[in-house]
């Protein structure tokens, strides 16, 4: 497939062009920063505030990827970041809309299920797609509407809308910063120790590129075990007693639930930051 990549110069977005570009398909890189090789330009600049930019980044597409947004509450002033986050992503869904596309991809976050929990605690675990929405911040609440304003376009449009709720993501150098959160039980508890290898974050966007889906669908995407070295059951136990736990636990297992995106995008995580810090 012809797909643009929005936010093509940060962890998910470089990711995911490589990733696409490894299984065959075309890509178009865009973002509001670009980065030059010797070849040329390999990141299209546009400020998908723009509608106009956003609607030529997406002429001639098969589908998008969008992964540009303000990725964390506290970057910007949150006036900002709700402001820019759903304007981009009106933007981009719109114009994916208009111009005829076959499916969109796109960014939300873990954020909307009511992070942090260490401040108000989940009303059970694991956490899946039904705990929600529960935004706290404007960036969160940014997603909780874009979730919305995807329903509704894709019953307009009838083009199939996946929003992916990424939990924290990691970059395969940065698990080196992990020893040193292991002793402090709080370090990691307001998104219950979740988080995502890049890698499998890229794979998650492509599997919903593929997936036989027609609506406008969520998905949780979180690694399938916790950050910490201590059991998940032993974490719970001491910091959530009282949060109730619906089912058996793995050992390692992760609190943010994967059932769905394993069932819905045929997706499944492939890395560990167990197996990084092993070798």
């Amino acid at each position: 497939m012809r797909i643009c990549v929005t936010g093509a110069s940060g962890k998910v977005g470089r990711a995911t062009v490589e990733d696409l570009r490894a299984h065959g398909h075309e890509v178009t890189a865009v973002d509001l920063v670009t980065v030059r090789e010797h070849s040329g330009p390999t990141v299209i600049g546009a400020d998908l505030t723009d509608a106009t930019q956003a609607a030529e980044v997406l002429a001639g597409m098969d589908a998008v990827v969008h992964v540009a947004n303000h990725p964390a509450p506290d970057l910007v002033p949150p006036t900002r970041t709700f402001t820019d986050n759903v304007t981009m992503n009106f933007n981009v869904l719109n114009g994916a809309v208009t111009a005829g596309l076959s499916r969109v991809v796109w960014a939300s976050s873990e954020t909307t299920l009511g992070l942090p929990f260490s401040d108000i605690p989940p009303e059970y675990v694991p956490v899946d797609e039904q705990h929600y929405p529960r935004s706290t911040t404007a960036y969160a609440l940014s997603k909780v509407v874009s979730e919305a304003m995807a329903v509704e376009l894709n019953r307009w449009s009838q083009i199939p809308m996946v929003a992916l709720r990424f939990s924290n993501v990691y970059e395969v150098h940065e698990y080196e910063l992990l020893p040193a959160l292991w002793d402090d039980i709080h370090s990691r508890d307001f998104n219950l120790w979740a988080y995502i290898d890049v890698r499998d974050a890229a794979s998650s966007c492509r599997m919903a590129l593929e997936a036989e889906v027609s609506g406008a669908e969520s998905a949780i995407i979180a690694a399938a075990d916790t950050i910490m070295t201590r059991s998940t059951r032993e974490l719970l136990a001491e910091r959530f007693p009282d949060v109730p736990v619906r089912r058996e636990l793995g050992e390692f297992e992760t609190l943010l639930s994967i059932k769905r995106a394993r069932e819905l995008l045929a997706w499944e995580p492939a890395h560990s930051w167990r197996d990084e810090l092993a070798h």
